[in-house]
């Protein structure tokens, strides 16, 4: 596995870098895509509700949690 991909994003008027595996960025972007919107939409949306945790922990989880949902959706389906 490669290792973490730095991307630089403007939140709340501030410019910040995030580093995460590309594994996580390419399900972030399909998320920002899912919400029509851009991926820096999306990580400003995530900032806003992460609460405490650290930025780049939230968006994994944020990232695991999106692609739980879809395989659910996936099984239910086939049922």
């Amino acid at each position: 596995m490669p290792g973490l991909k730095k991307r630089s994003v403007n939140l709340a008027g501030h410019a910040t870098s995030v580093a995460l595996e590309p594994e996580f960025w390419a399900v972030l972007e399909s998320m920002a895509q899912d919400k029509r919107i851009s991926l820096a939409a999306l990580i400003a949306d995530l900032d806003s509700r992460r609460g405490e945790s650290l930025l780049a922990s939230f968006c994994r989880l944020s990232a695991l949690a999106f692609v739980q949902s879809k395989g659910a959706a996936v099984k239910r389906k086939k049922v």
